[in-house]
């Protein structure tokens, strides 16, 4: 996670003639702004969803319709392109890496043991060469793979594991709360929540700054928030990386994952006990546990370099002291394109994962173009690539931005959006993180409904979408998601149909528009976030983190230098 410190434009009031103040009530109702239509949501769902636009894969004839579309929905709606050289698009030059793998083997002695590519580990690597291996590397059991000095924490131990195979433990360490033996302790990590340290890319970075050869993730469905099935899935076809100087030879020479009952059979092979080992690694007094087993690994990699394309388009504010700051909406329009077939289907359609979420982009700008007056600020609605292959287009942005990050006063992401009808409550993920949720209880009063935290922080979902990105660069960022509490349903039908989402659609080929969705909690959710943003773009004060923020320091210097 980079910290970048951007520019600014040369008419930007300094930091001390600016607003920021507490948060106070506005006078603008939602009732004068515009309902969103569900037809044109679930219409804009379907077409982005259709087999025509092959998935959304960046790179894919798939990409080029389906920014084709994006462009023409902005031009007709009247919208500013939104790149300052004219247009509607923004370049960004990805690496396409397509792997083919050979089995992961580990010895022990005279004991050896296969585990066969794509079904027992998930690996690849993000060298841009064409191949890359690992030969009778050492593996080092280190815990959870965590060093974290503001919570005196350190996995690694100052042990040398330059050119080993690490092996870890999915997400955060859970500590226990020493005033409550079942639950975790608060002042650790945030409890249950999930911090960056838990972030899968996190354990891949401190691997290879520690030197590491290679680095697996041992899996497991209920901490990381879904099954293998969907590493397998994510993994299987042409992954997409940023082009960076260095070719990415800097990082590990193999990443992948392991499930869980491969290793527990590893650790099992060195003599050492999974459950009791992840009981230690619980503990600041872990060490890292050589486990006197080699690995050797040879993966094959087809390259090629392509520049995808972020869509941005832009209402310019009426007010022309703050319109050249910016509300940036936000939503991901690639999926996975064409993969495995799963019961004669092969093309990954992403209809709620996120076809939904474009196509609720489009809607929210529809009905900032039908205000009578546009906001005193200006606002951005950017549709990003390669979300799907680790966020790549918002961190293009968030280190490249069209405007300087310092005039992006807030971004509201979309991702996902609800397709199973009316809720009494909304989910802010990411709840405490700035004074934005006090724009969202406001707004969610007036649709009399109530706000609620993230029900499972412990799956980190603030760092699984793009708004992470532009949060990380100091842009205060808002990520609201399905309520709990569905209007007219039983207590179980939320769990149900979150199960149901994950086990069978998620990351697969099923993942198309449903005879059974029912868009109306959709658009309840989207006017919630027009109002949001058109009363940030409105409003005096800009929002601001909150106190113990990890993103607030840097806020605050970023304004101090404009």
């Amino acid at each position: 996670m980079g910290f970048v410190l951007l520019g600014c434009s040369a008419d930007t009031p300094p930091a001390s003639d600016r607003a920021q103040a507490p948060y106070s009530p506005t006078t603008i109702p939602m009732s004068q702004l515009p309902d969103i239509d569900s037809n044109l949501l679930i219409t804009g769902i379907v077409e982005l969803a259709s087999d025509a636009y092959e998935g959304r894969a960046p790179g894919s004839t798939g990409e080029a319709r389906t920014v084709g579309y994006l462009v023409n929905q902005f031009k007709s709606m009247g919208l500013q392109p939104g790149n300052t050289d004219g247009s509607y698009v923004q370049n960004v030059p990805l690496v396409g890496i397509k792997t083919e793998g050979a089995p992961l083997i580990l010895t022990n002695g005279d004991e050896q043991r296969e585990l066969a590519w794509g079904d027992q580990v998930v690996a690849w690597t993000k060298h841009v060469v064409e191949s890359a291996m690992v030969i009778n590397s050492e593996m080092v059991f280190v815990g959870y793979g965590v060093v974290a000095p503001e919570y005196d924490w350190d996995d690694y131990k100052d042990v040398d594991v330059r050119g080993k195979t690490l092996v870890m433990l999915v997400n955060d360490p859970p500590v226990r709360d020493p005033s409550s033996p079942d639950g975790l302790d608060p002042n650790v990590f945030r409890g249950i929540a999930m911090t960056y340290y838990g972030r899968w890319t996190y354990k891949f970075e401190i691997a290879a700054e520690r030197g590491a050869a290679a680095a697996l993730i041992i899996h497991e469905t209920e901490p990381a928030g879904y099954p293998f099935s969907v590493l397998q899935g994510s993994n299987s076809g042409e992954r997409f990386d940023l082009v960076t100087p260095d070719k990415n030879l800097s990082r590990a020479s193999i990443e992948g994952w392991i499930p869980v009952d491969q290793g527990r059979a590893l650790l099992g092979m060195a003599g050492r006990d999974f459950d009791s080992l992840k009981a230690q690694a619980r503990t600041r007094q872990f060490k890292p546990v050589p486990l006197g087993i080699t690995a050797s690994m040879a993966l094959t990699n087809t390259l090629r370099t392509i520049d995808s394309q972020n869509v941005v388009a832009r209402l310019e504010g009426r007010d022309p002291r703050v319109a050249h700051e910016h509300v940036i909406y936000t939503a991901h329009w690639d999926h996975l394109g064409v993969g495995p077939e799963v019961d004669g289907d092969g093309i990954y359609n992403g209809a709620k994962d996120n076809a939904s979420g474009t196509a609720g982009l489009l809607e929210i700008a529809r009905a900032f173009t039908r205000l009578p007056e546009p906001p005193r600020r200006s606002v951005l609605f950017l549709a990003v690539t390669a979300e799907e292959q680790g966020l790549l287009g918002s961190q293009h942005y968030s280190v490249a931005p069209i405007y300087p990050l310092a005039d992006a006063v807030a971004n509201i992401n979309l991702d996902g959006l609800n397709m199973y009808g009316r809720t009494s409550d909304v989910t802010l993920v990411g709840y405490g993180a700035s004074d934005l949720d006090n724009y969202v209880r406001e707004a969610a009063g007036e649709q009399g409904r109530v706000v609620r935290p993230d029900p499972k922080p412990q799956n980190g979902n603030y760092y699984r979408s793009d708004h992470f990105n532009l949060a990380s660069q100091g842009v205060p960022a808002l990520f609201t998601n399905d309520g709990a509490d569905f209007i007219g349903q039983t207590s179980e039908f939320s769990e149900r149909v979150r199960r149901e989402y994950t086990e069978r659609d998620y990351h697969k080929p099923s993942d198309d528009v449903k005879e059974d969705w029912d868009p109306s909690g959709a658009s309840e959710d989207l006017k919630l976030v027009l109002a949001v943003g058109y009363r940030v773009a409105e409003a005096e004060a800009i929002p601001e983190w909150s106190p113990g923020s990890e993103f607030r320091a840097l806020r605050e210097k970023i304004l101090e230098q404009r």
